[in-house]
Order: structure tokens, then C-alpha cells, then sequence
């Protein structure tokens, strides 16, 4: 428990972390890769090379000294984060390493502006939150691991199919190797593939939308191809998908999670509102809705370009 000196002081703190945020989570990313470059496995290098994972942690680190007087108004947030977490595999053991390297990088950013009594409070405050998140992702694990088919870590699986959608967009797929079922998942969940990507020499994971509605065999995702541009890169991860993972071709997987679904027991009309690649979760939803006859259902789409949408009645 945070006594009121220490939050007064994380909040009293904020603004100054704020405003040297950036630049404290880009000395963070640095140290953590110095001392553990393993961990490159298991970040998103494309987001590390654009600066979004900087810019996304600096602004998790910000809500949470803002809202810890209340840190029950971030559970929303926190549950995202949870998820996610339990989906790349991160473990209570790596908890200590993060606060190790972003306690140091407060420290080499704002020097002796970083008094030991403001350390020592965010040190708390760091705690506190890996508490609550190691708390929440322990919890997931066993919801997942106690489900018929269900699984904690990696699984391998294989390429059962793959199938083109469009000019950018491909279906594969995937059928667990062991023969065993596969856990159930709520429309409108992700799981995490792991691959290895020889142009970096590392394994990367990314997290995409299950496109078909549970089945108890097999999982479906649709994967655009991001091509990439002046500023960016071409997608390490779906370029590899479309252009050399091919049926028989084996992944590892993580189980499904994400606190972004329907709640399919409901009664009350159901509206899908979706743009683009976007539309992936949307169809996992819209199966498993229609077989419910009493549910009335609307569906509305878009493109990325456009924020007009053509909404079309599924069912009255």
C-alpha cells in the first residue's frame, strides 16, 4: 500500500517526467537492450525503429502518476495491458528488470534532480502497478489453462491453409500440431504469433484478430500486408507471412486474450462499426452473433481513407 507522501510525491513529480518523458523511455529502451538484448524477442522492433513504443510507454507512465490517487479509473487501461502482457508471454520475472532500467534512466535523465526520496517513491509506485498487473495476468493464466484445449506460453501449430483475400490481405489457417483441441476464444480476441525474422536475426511477435468464429480445432487470422513507405518499413512480420509461410509451415502461437469482445449471452442489438483491415475482429463477431436469430444485428463499414460508412441491416 502507497502511503499519501509517496503519491504526493509521484504526483507532485509527474509534470517533470512528463516533459522529459520521451527522452527518459528512449534511455530506458537503450539500457534494457544493453544489459538484456534477449528481450529484443519479445518487442516489436518495427514500433521500436518509429518511436511508438516510446511514445506509448511514456504516456502509460504519465496516466498512471496522474490517476494514482485512483488507480481504479485505469482499470480499463490496465486490463488492456494485462492482456496483452499474458499474450507476448511476459512473466513476474521480468517485472524487476523494467523497473531496475527505468529507475536508472529517471536517474541519467534528471540527475540530481532525481533525489533519493524521489526515486525511492517512484520505486514504490513501480511496485505497486507490477503488483496489480502480475495480479491480473496471473489470473488470466489460469482462466486459460484450466478451458478444454487451453495452453500457457507457446504452442506450435501448423499452416492447415492459406488463402488470399485480396491483393493485400491473406487467411491463414492454423491447426495445433499435437492434435489436441484448441481453447475457445470471445469474438473479437487476438492471439500472438511468434516468428523468427531473418533480417533481424531476432523472433518477433505480433497479435492479430481471430477473423472466424471458435471451432474447438483450428484458429483463423487475416493478415494485411503492411507495406511500408518514406517513414516506415515494410511489416517485418506480415511480409513474412504472405511471402514465405506457406500450408505445412509450422508457428508458435500464444492462447487467445483480449478484453475487446462481444458478450455473446446478450440479448440487446449489436451494432459492428469497422474500417479497413479493421474488419478482421469484426467477422469472428458477426458469425457467432448471427447464430443467436432473436439478436438483431448492423453492420457498418468503411475504408481507412474514408470516414463514410455504407451501414447495411444484418437482421431486424
Amino acid at each position: 500500500m502507497l502511503t499519501q507522501r509517496t503519491k504526493d510525491i509521484v504526483k507532485a513529480t509527474a509534470p517533470v517526467l512528463a516533459q522529459h518523458g520521451l527522452l527518459i523511455i528512449e534511455r530506458f529502451y537503450r539500457r534494457l537492450f544493453d544489459a538484456h538484448p534477449e528481450l529484443k524477442n519479445t518487442f516489436n522492433m518495427a514500433h521500436q525503429e518509429q518511436g511508438q513504443q516510446q511514445q506509448a510507454l511514456a504516456r502509460a507512465v504519465y496516466a498512471y502518476a496522474e490517476n494514482i490517487e485512483n488507480p481504479g479509473s485505469l482499470a480499463a487501461v490496465l486490463k488492456n495491458i494485462a492482456n496483452k502482457h499474458v499474450s507476448l508471454d511476459v512473466r513476474a520475472e521480468h517485472y524487476p528488470i523494467v523497473g531496475e532500467h527505468l529507475l536508472g534512466a529517471i536517474k541519467d535523465v534528471l540527475g540530481e534532480a532525481a533525489t533519493d526520496e524521489i526515486v525511492s517513491a517512484w520505486a514504490q509506485a513501480y511496485g505497486n502497478l507490477a503488483d496489480m498487473l502480475m495480479g491480473m495476468e496471473s489470473e488470466l493464466r489460469e482462466r486459460s489453462a484450466a478451458q478444454v484445449g487451453g495452453w500457457n506460453g507457446w504452442r506450435t501449430f501448423v499452416v492447415k491453409e492459406k488463402r488470399p483475400e485480396s491483393s493485400v490481405i491473406t487467411s491463414f489457417v492454423l491447426e495445433p500440431t499435437d492434435g489436441q483441441p484448441v481453447v475457445n476464444f470471445e469474438p473479437g480476441q487476438y492471439i500472438s504469433i511468434a516468428v523468427n525474422v531473418p533480417s533481424l536475426q531476432l523472433q518477433q511477435i505480433r497479435q492479430y484478430s481471430l477473423s472466424d468464429m471458435p471451432n474447438g480445432r483450428t484458429y483463423r487470422i487475416s493478415v494485411k500486408r503492411e507495406e511500408g513507405d518514406a517513414s516506415r518499413p515494410p511489416g517485418y512480420v506480415s511480409s513474412l507471412l504472405h511471402d514465405h509461410m506457406n500450408v505445412g509451415d509450422e508457428v508458435k502461437l500464444a492462447a487467445p486474450y483480449g478484453s475487446f469482445h462481444i458478450d455473446v449471452n446478450a440479448k440487446t442489438p449489436i451494432v459492428l462499426i469497422s474500417g479497413g483491415v479493421g474488419l478482421t475482429p469484426m467477422v469472428s463477431m458477426l458469425k457467432r452473433a448471427i447464430q443467436d436469430p432473436q439478436r438483431q444485428i448492423v453492420m457498418a463499414r468503411g475504408t481507412a481513407r474514408s470516414t463514410r460508412c455504407a451501414t447495411g441491416f444484418v437482421r431486424r
